[in-house]
């Protein structure tokens, strides 16, 4: 039976194959026409996914900002008193939603129980500290004026293309053009303040060498190039200063809060 088979087979390929060979512009044109329908069907299949994906991402991210929102307080409730001088709910929002935002770029979620106590903690210590600085800042005559705040403002104004595009910044941030001059206007007797009443030593070269070596260490470790010394040097000097006014400036709001008077009303 085999060998009656194959002559046939043979002969069945052979016809085949010539079908085959008559037909083949027919299926190429076929395989272009199908090759297309799958082409666009991945392609449909994928934007669907897309459109999933980023529409479940902004459900969590809506969800998150609920919980993030039920943290905050009335604005118009006192949240604390320093010195007889009231802190309101909207100046507490304002630093509260920094807090959250700096927390998450941490990589914690600030909505757990724990987070949430932390957060209020760090927010308060916050705005009682920069009081405590801008009531010292006032008895030492530190002041803003209206050229002064007007420079300002136009520095913050500078990235944005146009006002609309300023203004819809502002929303985002949850401040206005009363709140936000009025910050400026806080911040700058602030920042005379701090840059003429906390004074610290430059950093030595030995500091810098130290502290050099561990970020060369780091690299090193995790496989990374680093620069050389003398290039990072004005860098690492700028950030080792810094380091020593903000930890001056901490121990500075704590002599200042011995002889404060800070009720904590939330």
């Amino acid at each position: 039976m085999k060998k009656l088979l194959y002559p046939i087979i043979i002969g069945l390929l052979a016809v085949v194959l010539t079908a085959c060979g008559s037909n083949d512009e027919a299926d190429k044109k076929n395989d272009e026409k199908e090759t297309k329908t799958t082409e666009k069907e991945t392609a449909k299949a994928t934007e669907k996914e897309t459109a999933k994906a980023t529409e479940e991402q902004q459900k969590q991210m809506e969800e998150m900002q609920k919980k993030l929102d039920k943290q905050k307080v009335d604005e118009k409730k006192t949240v604390a008193i320093v010195n007889d001088e009231k802190i309101s709910g909207a100046e507490y929002n304002t630093v509260l939603s920094t807090t959250q935002m700096q927390m998450q770029q941490l990589g914690q979620d600030p909505t757990t129980k724990e987070g949430a106590k932390q957060i209020k903690e760090q927010t308060l210590n916050s705005l009682v500290g920069q009081k405590l600085l801008l009531q010292a800042a006032d008895k030492k005559g530190y002041t803003a004026s209206k050229a002064e705040i007007e420079k300002q403002l136009a520095e913050i104004k500078k990235p944005y293309e146009s006002e609309e595009k300023f203004k819809e910044a502002l929303k985002q941030a949850g401040l206005n053009s009363e709140t936000l001059n009025a910050q400026i206007a806080e911040n700058i007797p602030y920042t005379k303040y701090v840059e003429k009443e906390i004074k610290v030593e430059e950093a030595t070269d030995e500091e810098i060498q130290k502290y050099y070596d561990q970020v060369a260490e780091q690299a090193k470790t995790s496989g990374q190039k680093v620069q050389k010394l003398e290039e990072m040097k004005p860098q690492i000097k700028k950030q080792l200063e810094q380091q020593k006014k903000q930890e001056k400036l901490v121990k500075h709001v704590e002599e200042l809060q011995k002889n404060a008077k800070v009720d904590i009303k939330i």
